[in-house]
């Protein structure tokens, strides 16, 4: 049981997706290779390959009523940051937490609770008491805080090269995680996820965690293709790195460069939430569209 879901409560419980499944499920991806960024139409370069070992990927985004189990234990705070190394990829020596990075942690709980209201447009999904957002994605977290989430709940976050592999459903390079055409009944973007006309953003807009299971991927993952951008474990280069097995790109020394998130969002258009589709942003950003899910080593 992931620390995060040991309490049972809201949104870290059994009440996730349809049926009420665990909130802290995950699936199992099996190793393979296949193509990054390629689906074959309209994306047809196929010269980044790259392989990838066995991993678990959690079926659903980081809700808030986990996050809320991190956030009330003082984890993820310079206070209370992830030991040195935590979160590491099995497959990449180095890729774990490192010291100059508890800087970059909110430096106590209550800053940390305050920072999750973000960009002060009312879009954020933390309430400072549980209720009926615990089921909904947290988002307004920081690249640092995801990572030092995923680090104490006994995961890491995944790979570039595994998200995308996960998102693409492997060798099959799913233009979207559920195959071909897109349409609301499969995920929430263009701000039509409550059903209302495309471009009026609002709250509701961010759904529930596994809302549209119609959408799901390869594996079962819910929501790999709109509701939030999710940070990778990767720093951005405008090209893939080549090779790639169980790769990771760093830009060692660098704590601010831009990291890769990967599969849209309940605000990108269709085109931005296709499974080879790649966007960056600073790791201590904090908006309301970019949130996480958890990648666990075998």
């Amino acid at each position: 049981m992931p620390p995060s879901c040991a309490g049972g409560r809201p949104g870290a419980g059994d009440s996730c997706g349809p049926g009420d499944a665990s909130c802290c499920g995950n699936r199992m991806v099996p190793c393979g290779t296949f193509l990054r960024g390629y689906d074959g139409t309209p994306s047809t370069d196929d010269a980044f390959p790259a392989a990838v070992s066995d991993f678990r990927l959690d079926k659903y985004e980081i809700t808030v009523g986990r996050f809320r189990a991190f956030v009330d234990a003082g984890q993820g705070v310079q206070e209370s940051p992830p030991a040195i190394g935590a979160g590491r990829h099995p497959h990449v020596n180095g890729s774990g937490w490192i010291a100059g990075w508890n800087s970059r942690l909110t430096p106590n709980t209550a800053a940390l609770r305050a920072a999750l209201q973000c960009n002060g447009d009312r879009l954020w999904t933390w309430t400072d008491a549980p209720g009926s957002n615990e089921d909904l994605p947290i988002n307004c977290i920081t690249w640092f805080e995801a990572f030092a989430f995923c680090a104490w709940d006994g995961g890491r976050l995944p790979s570039e090269a595994e998200w995308n592999y996960a998102a693409a459903g492997g060798d099959e390079h799913r233009p979207y995680p559920w195959g071909s055409g897109i349409d609301g009944d499969r995920a929430s973007y263009n701000c039509t996820g409550d059903g209302s006309a495309a471009g009026v953003c609002a709250l509701s807009d961010i759904l529930p965690v596994g809302s549209k299971p119609r959408g799901d991927g390869r594996w079962g993952h819910s929501d790999l293709a709109g509701n939030l951008w999710e940070w990778t474990m990767d720093w951005w280069r405008d090209a893939l790195p080549t090779p790639c097995i169980d790769c990771v790109h760093r830009v060692d020394g660098d704590r601010d460069a831009t990291r890769v998130t990967r599969g849209g969002s309940y605000r990108a258009p269709a085109t931005d939430v296709r499974a080879g589709n790649r966007d960056f942003s600073y790791p201590i950003d904090r908006v309301n569209n970019i949130g996480a899910r958890c990648a666990r080593s075998i």
